[in-house]
């Protein structure tokens, strides 16, 4: 077992670095450098000393646009002000009831913090699902327009040529450290957001000499409230119903794309994301297991010793068990054997690691207001915990001003080093005494590292490789592709390829996104959340690591490439191996095509409609390709009454489905089942919680409509209705990642990748006549990355699972024991579920 850890002393944070010219620091190559490589051959491996020279490098001082394409907006200068109309006023803001700022107040104190003086700015930087404006605040001592455009060159040099920006005396002395505070990510948890606009307020006022150095050395980045939908309503969720501190691998929510561009723009060094509640407040970092693909040896010297200064101005603030009911604050790492991981990159911190921040906290501010405390407790001790809780968040804050303020040296040579090593293909620095002085009770429970590939290729493979392509550009991975055919390795590579280079400042991130993975199920006992994400097997797209790196044939890309596609001739075929294939198909159907359900499960859609098939093809980006084929099964527009979650709502709204929610709730006040064609169940509609009325209404409805279930809920609904006769059989419910799986070729899974995703997974087992197995667990082990132990009585584990099958059919029903629609995360199974509503609305004739 992991013992206890023991407190030690700050650490001395600056080390020397050991500074060397990065490899390829901008392009891979110049296309007016190499000459036209014949067609195959054989690619060299680039061991050979990088042929790009410092002067590009340096070039990168010259420009103010972004690894990811876009032109900051450094090219003016500071403040920017802007006065931001107000909101109507709601009285239903569930801020007001702890004293707390309602939404609707935050823009008249965002104008009038602008007018304190010369260091506050305001910017929109973005709307959230709900259409509610999201507000950064930068705090800073006044910019010219061409320092501001000095600063943007600076941070330019740090991620493309860290070896250079190591050595500039100008970044040493001149460049901003920039600082991430992210508030109110759960809309529940509102108290960052005050202690934010109390701490911008006092630097705007402020006229010491610290404040002065900090600002003048700093930049500040509030992101005021990144989940207003919640804030207002209460909720943990944003209007969408995603936990966007969940999202951050998939990018799903508007708001977490405007907290990743805030992160790829900015660079920040050191963030914060505040949070509530635990008591003693928490203060990361984290217990095992931790992020393989992070330069873990840089990231804990400064965390660690950030959360050192965080503990001592929070338990300094005087609240005491006895006094206000506030426990002295913990720190995961020191103070925890397990269960606090920062293994996943889905949360804000783990997220902002991949973008050069070398000090990353969640801080879990102490005293609990939300939930059933918020209803059940009196006003006056909501609005003393909250209080207390706006002095806590504020001294996290302030301490982490005055870490920034004093190792400023430090973290930018930390941050650079990440960049370098990742750029120089540097191995990872393994954690220990030596390699972290001053953290205590390092073991080697604490070392995770990984083999970083030479590079990865994605083969030109239609909308879920562009998908992919796309994603990867939009987290700031630098990704080529091949002009012409070539050879490495004993293969053959199409042109039109996609190759990311591996060293590259951000590979972490490239390979977190792409790699397979790995099982953890021997390292610790159970996991935080998620603990196998690879969108390399997840969404679709062929992934493939290669040795080395072709000479001559990559040209930079700032957007994949379009696959859009309509044959000119003849009837058309729609594969419907993607959610963009089923919402294309969708919205023919909803145009009134007569589009039919071939015999391998894609859809045939008729010449006559090549005009909306055209449009369709380059809204969707698909492809139509010609074909003979005959026959097939009508299609008709599909309405769906789904009873699910609201990551499994947003998917299929995503592909077009005409979705009605409803629950046991729902029927029980009357619905009208003559509105939809199936129905799908993963959670929220029990047939024991119905009464009589209703209950004879789903059956009705089921007699002559079919079912696609998922999880306990969809199969005991199947069972109850004998419309399949198979015996689910529940896995440790703990256990989640990405799995091996082996497919039918009938119209379900024709086509359908070769991994699934489980979480709780599920198998079915004692399958009567009729029914058909549509997709097993492989044999062996299937988990290939994630965390799968058996249960305590020994049940449950991956290899009661391997073999059985994992996803059944019988001519009324489909059941999913896996997961394909968690939180957008299995973007390639997606269709699995699009196929399936397709399957039981229409072979039963209800179109």
């Amino acid at each position: 077992m992991r013992t206890k850890r023991s407190v030690s002393a700050r650490p001395l944070l600056f080390t020397a670095l050991a500074l060397t010219t990065a490899g390829s620091l901008l392009t891979p190559y110049s296309a007016a450098a190499e000459p036209r490589p014949p067609v195959h051959r054989e690619a060299a491996l680039d061991e050979q000393p990088a042929r790009t020279p410092e002067s590009a490098a340096r070039r990168a001082l010259g420009t103010a646009e972004s690894a990811s394409g876009a032109i900051t907006d450094d090219s003016r200068g500071y403040p920017r002000r802007q006065v931001l109309t107000p909101d109507p006023e709601n009285p239903a803001d569930k801020s007001i009831k702890l004293g707390l700022t309602p939404y609707h107040a935050i823009a008249p104190k965002l104008n009038a913090l602008q007018k304190l003086g010369d260091r506050v700015s305001v910017e929109v930087a973005g709307r959230s699902a709900g259409g509610h404006r999201l507000y950064l605040v930068t705090v800073t001592a006044p910019e010219s327009a061409r320092e501001s455009r000095a600063q943007a060159r600076m941070r330019e040099l740090i991620e493309r040529a860290p070896a250079l920006a190591a050595k500039s005396r100008e970044i040493r002395k001149t460049y901003k450290t920039p600082v991430f505070f992210n508030n109110n990510i759960h809309g529940n948890e509102w108290e960052g957001t005050d202690a934010s606009l109390k701490l911008i307020e006092k630097l705007a006022r402020a006229e010491d000499g610290r404040t002065r150095d900090l600002l003048a050395h700093s930049r500040l980045y509030f992101n005021v409230t990144a989940n207003p939908d919640g804030r207002i309503a209460g909720t943990r969720a944003n209007a969408n119903g995603f936990d966007m501190n969940r999202d951050f691998v998939t990018a799903s929510q508007p708001e977490v794309r405007a907290m990743r561009q805030i992160m790829v723009t900015k660079q920040p060094a050191v963030m914060l994301d505040l949070h509530g509640y635990v008591n003693g407040t928490l203060i990361e970092p984290t217990t095992p297991p931790h992020g393989e693909n992070y330069e873990y040896d840089l990231f804990l010297k400064n965390t660690y010793a950030n959360a050192l200064g965080m503990e001592a101005a929070v338990n300094g603030l005087g609240h005491t068990p006895e006094k206000d009911g506030v426990q002295p604050a913990q720190i995961p790492f020191r103070d925890q054997e397990e269960g606090w991981d920062d293994w996943p990159p889905i949360f804000t911190p783990q997220y902002a690691v991949y973008h050069g921040t070398v000090a990353a906290h969640t801080v879990e501010i102490p005293l609990t207001v939300n939930n059933s405390a918020y209803t059940s407790l009196p006003v006056p001790e909501l609005r003393r915990r909250a209080a207390v809780n706006v002095d806590v968040a504020g001294a996290a804050l302030r301490a982490t001003l005055d870490f920034v303020r004093s190792e400023r040296t430090s973290l930018l040579a930390d941050q650079i080093e990440v960049f370098r090593r990742g750029a120089a293909g540097a191995a990872q620095v393994p954690v220990s005494e030596k390699t972290v002085p001053g953290v205590p009770g390092i073991g080697p429970e604490d070392v995770y590292t990984t083999t970083f590939p030479r590079a990865y290729v994605i083969p030109p493979s239609g909308t879920a490789g562009a998908r992919l392509v796309g994603h990867l550009l939009a987290n700031d991975i630098r990704v080529t592709r091949a002009s012409h055919p070539f050879r490495i390795g004993g293969r053959t590579y199409a042109k039109g390829s996609y190759v990311i280079d591996m060293r590259q400042p951000k590979r972490g991130l490239a390979n977190a996104l792409l790699a397979d993975g790995r099982d953890i199920s021997d390292r610790v006992s159970a996991m935080y959340d998620i603990s196998g994400w690879s969108l390399g097997r997840l969404w679709g797209a062929t992934v493939a690591t290669l040795p080395g790196m072709p000479y001559g044939v990559l040209r930079p890309v700032r957007a994949a490439a379009s696959v859009a596609y309509t044959a000119p001739h003849g009837d058309l075929r729609l594969r419907l191996d993607d959610p963009n294939e089923v919402a294309a198909l969708n919205s023919l159907l909803r145009e009134g095509v007569q589009a039919r359900r071939a015999a391998d499960g894609s859809a045939i859609v008729p010449g006559s409609a090549r005009r909306q098939a055209a449009r369709a093809a380059r809204t969707y980006d698909v492809a139509f390709h010609a074909t003979r084929r005959t026959g097939g099964t009508p299609l008709h527009r599909t309405r769906v009454a789904a009873a699910v979650t609201p990551g499994e709502l947003f998917a299929l709204r995503e592909m077009n489905f005409d979705v009605t929610p409803v629950s046991t709730g729902v029927l029980n006040a009357g619905f009208d089942w003559s509105s939809v064609d199936v129905l799908f169940v993963s959670t929220g509609l029990d047939r024991d919680g119905l009464d009589g009325d209703a209950r004879s209404a789903l059956d009705a409805f089921l007699g002559g409509h079919g079912l696609v279930g998922r999880g306990a809920q969809g199969a005991a609904l199947g069972s109850a209705t004998g419309l399949l006769a198979a015996k689910p059989v529940e896995g440790n419910g703990d256990a989640n990642g990405v799995v091996r799986v082996r497919n039918s070729t009938g119209p379900l899974m024709s086509g359908a990748p070769d991994h699934g995703f489980v979480y709780a997974p599920m198998w079915f087992t004692d399958l009567g006549p009729g029914v058909r197995v549509e997709q097993s667990y492989a044999p062996g082990n299937p988990l290939v990355s994630g965390h799968w132990r058996p249960s305590q009585d020994g049940s449950g584990g991956p290899s009661d699972a391997a073999g059985q099958a994992s996803v059944v059919s019988g001519p009324r029903a489909v059941l999913f024991g896996t997961q394909p629609l968690f939180r957008d995360h299995p973007k390639g199974e997606f269709a699995q579920v699009g196929r399936a509503l397709f399957a039981m609305a229409h072979t039963m004739g209800t179109g």
